[in-house]
């Protein structure tokens, strides 16, 4: 950058002095000491006038400004990647120099540890140490002593196995923490004690987690094999426990390493010197995650193999890019790696709470989602806030920064915290729609209020459910816009003339949509109805924003625009009356047929599969009406929508073989013929027989 700016200083210096050395105004040379013979020639004087022209100095004036610029973009560019370079080089420089500087600094640190030490009296201070590290796990054995019996009861009754691990955890932490405090301590032995605390509850809490994690993941697993589920989400017992060992050695190795760390920097150790031990005990990690790799349990040899090469070069490479000193670089590496890992063990957690018998989050769906999608909301925020830290974007700084950099590091990490908000109040709606759904089923219902009420559920909540979705959708990516300095505003009025103008040039849709709204405000139909309107007619499938599907009950699909149904008749609601016309001769008892069709409706409304549905059973109302062959008489019945059809055809099997055994006949159409030659026709019909019983053929 300094070069470039350089040489277009000296560049702007030489064109000055050209033009100063050219220009008769600026010439410092006394006239009388210019002799006649140096007059410039014609075309010099032509170049002379043509560059004090106004046009000319613009011209020049530009390309003046524009040349620097130029250097100094190519040079940026440049200088970003020498910028890096020299970066990782200086940061290897000093910690290899830290090297050199290790032995006095060790040799300092003792002196000036073990003279707080003898100062305070060894036996006191080792005694103080191992009460650190001792009591705790002693509290803790004796706890689980006397209460073992106790705890067992309780956690049976209680139907939660967490308490079985964490409890001890706590009493360790509190334990531990209350020797800390108990005990008085020089200034540093406070501070390496305090650290010695913290790692150890720290690694307490590690084991008792991942025990946490195998109980629930045996007991789910024990769950599917009991259900008998063909493909198992849960991993068997003995991966479940290769990869806690793993991890847990990785994490106690990782912590008491911090400590130490820690440890060193009231000991005097410069930050040089502990970013050297620091990238020793890295080794350690970058082995465990080796060794975790190459041994794992895996099906496929020859693809496992290669996994394992590429997971070996990539933890080489990320160690790599730890000692140059990219810490941002190394965190986002870590994160592209465990970060979705992180987010399926926390998923498979709480399935695992939520397939467990006793578990308290198997019946409760909204604390199931809290807690699933409010560990991943969690987790996911302190990764974006712990990279801007690496990013040297803080907090402080976020709230209170002007700078570019600043505003995009507070609008990306507000927009993923407002992503996330919004993604756990969606989940939780979704969960309580859905519960409410799940419980109010079809098929559940004991009384036909009820059942009316849960179809009215079933068709209004996945409409409000969609709604919600929308709204929360566009309030939180508006919301995401403004955090990132982005007017929101113009956008609002925008969308608000857009959609306008869309609502006039789709009138259609509009119209289709506020009769969606009306038809459901007014109930005219449910899901599950049969509803009949124009030429279109069948039992309600689903809704959506301007349309209903109707299924015939032949089977096709129909989806009709709100806008296009008109007048709807619901044969659903309520009840329905069937008619039933019947035909029978003149000589007809009529007192008789209507005591068997009334004993034909007292059978119908004592079977135990029609009883229920019937409203009004079948009654014979009376005679409709003189036909030319029959008396037609009209029978009808009340019966619940839906039912009155299979009722129909048992009642019509029944009148037929009840009409028979009492000696009612159904009138029929017939056809007598009159004549006077009934002689001469008998005849016939004698010599026609006489014929057939002789085997010949008669005359005609």
């Amino acid at each position: 950058m300094a070069g470039g700016l350089k040489a277009a200083i000296s560049g702007m210096l030489a064109l000055l002095a050209l033009c100063s050395a050219v220009s008769p105004g600026f010439s410092q040379t006394p006239p009388a000491q210019v002799p006649a013979a140096a007059a410039p020639p014609a075309q010099v004087r032509e170049m002379m006038q043509l560059m004090q022209t106004p046009e000319v100095k613009q011209w020049m004036s530009t390309q003046m400004a524009a040349a620097p610029a130029a250097n100094a973009a190519s040079e940026n560019q440049m200088s970003i990647l020498s910028g890096l370079l020299q970066h990782a080089r200086r940061h290897v420089s000093m910690v290899s120099d830290a090297a050199m500087a290790l032995p006095s600094q060790i040799g300092n640190a003792s002196s000036l540890f073990l003279g707080e030490i003898t100062a305070s009296g060894w036996p006191r201070m080792v005694a103080q140490f191992l009460a650190i590290f001792l009591l705790g796990g002693i509290v803790e054995s004796i706890a689980r002593y006397a209460f073992r019996r106790r705890r067992r009861r309780l956690v049976e009754m209680a139907g939660m196995h967490l308490a079985s691990r964490v409890i001890p955890a706590l009493i360790f932490a509190a334990a531990t923490v209350l020797t800390l405090l108990s005990l008085s301590w020089p200034p540093l032995s406070q501070s390496i004690a305090i650290v010695c605390v913290v790692a150890l509850i720290v690694q307490r809490f590690t084991i008792c987690l991942g025990g946490v994690l195998i109980d629930l993941i045996g007991l789910a697993r024990a769950e599917e094999e009991r259900q008998g589920v063909a493909a198992p989400i849960m991993p068997g017992r003995a991966v479940a426990l290769f990869w806690y060992r793993r991890c847990a050695m990785f994490v106690i190795y990782f912590i008491f390493g911090w400590a130490l760390i820690q440890s060193m920097e009231p000991l005097g150790y410069s930050p040089s010197v502990r970013l050297l031990i620091g990238y020793f005990l890295g080794i350690g990690l970058l082995l465990i995650a080796i060794e975790a790799v190459w041994s794992r349990p895996h099906k496929d040899e020859k693809r496992g193999h290669g996994v394992s090469w590429s997971f070996t070069v990539y933890f080489l490479l990320l160690w790599s890019i730890w000692v140059a000193g990219f810490n941002w670089l190394l965190w986002l590496g870590i994160y592209l790696l465990l970060l979705p890992r992180v987010l399926a063990v926390s998923t498979l957690a709480v399935k695992s709470l939520q397939q467990t018998e006793a578990s308290f989050l198997a019946t409760r769906r909204i604390a199931a989602v809290l807690l699933d999608r409010g560990v991943r909301a969690l987790i996911i925020a302190l990764a974006a806030i712990w990279l801007g830290h690496m990013l040297g974007v803080g907090a402080d700084t976020m709230a209170a920064g002007d700078t570019m950099a600043d505003k995009i590091a507070r609008g990306l990490i507000g927009g993923i915290v407002i992503l996330l908000a919004a993604d756990l109040l969606w989940h939780v709606i979704k969960a309580y729609i859905n519960g409410k759904l799940l419980d109010s089923s079809m098929d559940g219902g004991a009384t036909d209020e009820e059942k009316a009420k849960r179809a009215r559920i079933h068709t209004l909540l996945p409409i409000i459910r969609n709604i919600l979705a929308v709204v929360i959708a566009v309030i939180a990516v508006l919301m995401v816009l403004s955090g990132l300095g982005i007017e929101i505003g113009p956008l609002i009025a925008g969308a608000g003339v857009v959609g306008v103008a869309v609502g006039f040039g789709a009138q259609t849709i509009v119209k289709d949509v506020i009769s969606g709204m009306f038809y459901l405000w007014d109930d005219a139909f449910r899901i599950g109805e049969y509803i009949e309107s124009g030429s279109h007619k069948g039992v309600v499938e689903a809704f959506s924003l301007r349309s209903v599907k109707l299924r015939h009950h032949r089977g096709p699909l129909t989806t009709v625009p709100f806008g296009e149904l008109g007048a709807v008749k619901n044969l659903n609601r309520d009840w329905t009356i069937d008619k039933i016309s019947l035909n029978v001769k003149y000589d007809t008892d009529l007192v008789k047929a209507k005591k068997v069709i009334k004993q034909i409706g007292q059978t119908l409304l004592e079977n135990p599969e029609f009883g229920p549905h019937i409203i009004e059973t079948l009654k014979m109302k009376g005679v409709e009406q003189f036909g030319e062959f029959a008396i037609e008489i009209r029978l009808s019945m009340m019966t619940k929508p839906g039912e009155q059809f299979v009722i129909r055809r048992n009642a019509l099997a029944m009148i037929r073989n009840a009409f028979n055994e009492n000696g009612i006949e159904f009138a029929v159409p017939t056809v007598q013929v009159a004549g006077d030659r009934d002689a001469e026709v008998d005849a016939a019909v004698a010599r026609y027989a006489a014929h057939a019983r002789a085997g010949s053929e008669p005359a005609a």
